[in-house]
């Protein structure tokens, strides 16, 4: 656990523990139902093995998490985080601005998609989605989502398997898709993002993902 405030407010208290770089965004990954190391990584690819081992183990001193095997479950009281982190969440929505380069984050995005995927509206018995990103280096241009009827796979390298829509745009287009700044109808109008398929398909991709829970907060008008 971090330093201490030494105050005795909750909210000190609360943060000694939650304040530490990466702490909430592992919560983040636990609420949304990652529970094995893998998927909490892929969650947070930007932090390091040791560091979220050690963050994994300062939450579960604190009994905010549960070691179950290979498995990470959020206990009781972590449980009572998640309309915390859907608050914070929608708090950033709503008054956070411009998206820096730095913030996109292709794998990151994808990995989101992956778990907000309509899989019953998705053919199947397999489908796969490739994405085109125009605008980041070559090394991760190309991503793929494998999707079956009950699970969905994140590739950055071709699966091998017949694509059924490709979808070429920037980066920063389809993540503000994902939030709920534009719109598909929008993004497509703009000629910004363009999809590659059987006509069929092209028309129903944008029925295939959920978005991002937070895509539906109002945005703040100023």
């Amino acid at each position: 656990m971090g330093s201490s405030y030494r105050q005795f407010c909750p909210v000190a208290k609360a943060m000694e523990l939650l304040d530490e770089r990466w702490t909430m965004l592992i919560v983040r990954e636990l609420v949304t139902g990652s529970e094995r190391f893998n998927d909490l990584r892929r969650g947070v690819p930007r932090m390091s093995p040791a560091l979220l081992s050690k963050r994994l183990a300062t939450l579960t001193k604190a009994g905010i998490v549960e070691r179950q095997g290979d498995r990470y479950v959020l206990t009781e009281a972590g449980q009572e985080l998640r309309p915390i982190v859907e608050a914070v969440g929608a708090w950033g929505v709503r008054w956070i601005g411009e998206l820096g380069e730095m913030d996109l984050d292709p794998k990151l995005l994808l990995w989101d998609m992956h778990r907000n995927i309509d899989h019953g509206a998705v053919p199947g018995p397999r489908t796969v989605v490739q994405f085109r990103f125009s605008d980041v280096p070559a090394a991760v241009r190309n991503w793929w989502l494998v999707i079956t009827p009950d699970d969905a796979d994140v590739c950055d390298a071709d699966p091998g398997h017949g694509v059924a829509v490709t979808v070429q745009t920037p980066l920063r287009t389809l993540v503000r898709v994902w939030r709920g700044d534009i719109g598909w109808s929008a993004a497509l109008r703009s000629g910004d993002l363009t999809l590659e398929g059987v006509t069929a398909l092209r028309r129903a991709l944008p029925k295939w993902f959920t978005l991002s829970p937070f895509a539906v907060v109002p945005r703040h008008a100023g």
